[in-house]
């Protein structure tokens, strides 16, 4: 895992707040490739939650099952950064719990 420079995280988000979670990741250096910045893809999804007993959801009920339009947001990552997108996301993210998924990226291997 040491050989991995970057990662893609792939954030899940209502799409209303994926420019605000964008903008923020871009003021600590994620999303830079080259000479370019706010390098990033936002996919529309249908996401499904079930808010537990317990839970304070930002959307839906209480044992109900909710289905919500959100984007997949994904975007490079230096992976010294990493912990502090982390903080960042969850800073902006409206979610009591967001979807975050880090995946280690091999391209620096390949150039």
């Amino acid at each position: 895992m040491n050989e991995f420079t970057d990662v893609k995280l792939e954030i899940f988000i209502p799409q209303d707040h994926a420019m605000k979670v964008a903008d923020a990741l871009s003021g600590i250096g994620v999303g830079v490739i080259g000479n370019y910045d706010h390098c990033m893809a936002l996919i529309p999804v249908r996401g499904f939650f079930r808010p537990l007993p317990g839970s304070n959801p930002f959307e839906g009920e209480e044992g109900k099952l909710s289905e919500v339009a959100e984007y997949k947001l994904e975007i490079n990552c230096k992976r010294e950064l990493v912990n502090e997108a982390i903080k960042v996301i969850k800073s902006v993210h409206p979610y009591e719990e967001p979807l975050i998924n880090i995946f280690p990226l091999a391209n620096h291997l390949f150039t």
